[in-house]
């Protein structure tokens, strides 16, 4: 797991802060109903945020700011909390709510996630997944090949596993 801010990306390759707003009706359509596809295909729970995106800086801080053994809990914790619960993860006292949830204390995380260690490292690792390529989440990168979104999941584990594109197709770039 490697955290990274979006919105970061996004402000270094000049895209949209909110690519939903830039979308065709038909497009937007079909993106809510994907979502739902997905939610039903992965058998989780999904509601539509009250609002979306919500500016989640101050997360992806909290999360660098917990020990790393509760990292993948915390993320858990702020799925949840945004895409079943409706919750804002830009308010700060959902975030201290998610990290007490966690049997942690929520005053000590808060400070340090506003610290300059903590933002300096969200910042590093934005640089990082900027520079292996990434452009938008999810996104996977296994042995240097990049890919993008939940539907690529089967090809992620199959490259983990070892699985790599033909050689004679690599001669086909765009």
């Amino acid at each position: 797991m490697r955290p990274f801010l979006l919105g970061g990306v996004f402000a270094a390759l000049g895209q949209a802060q909110n690519l939903s707003a830039t979308l065709s009706p038909p497009k937007a359509r079909h993106n809510r109903n994907d979502v739902v596809r997905w939610a039903s295909w992965f058998e989780v729970p999904i509601a539509t945020p009250r609002i979306h995106p919500n500016r989640t800086v101050d997360a992806l801080r909290a999360l660098l700011a917990c020990p790393p053994e509760a990292w993948s809990a915390m993320v858990d914790a702020c799925f949840a909390a945004y895409w079943v619960h409706q919750r804002n993860l830009a308010d700060r006292a959902v975030i201290a709510d998610l990290v007490h949830g966690l049997g942690l204390d929520a005053n000590a995380v808060i400070a340090r996630s506003q610290g300059e260690a903590v933002k300096a490292e969200l910042r590093v690792r934005t640089d990082a997944a900027l520079a292996a390529g990434v452009f938008g989440a999810p996104a996977f990168v296994v042995d240097g090949e990049l890919f993008w979104g939940q539907d690529r999941l089967p090809l992620v584990v199959a490259a983990a596993k070892g699985w790599q594109v033909r050689p004679e197709l690599r001669l086909f770039q765009f």
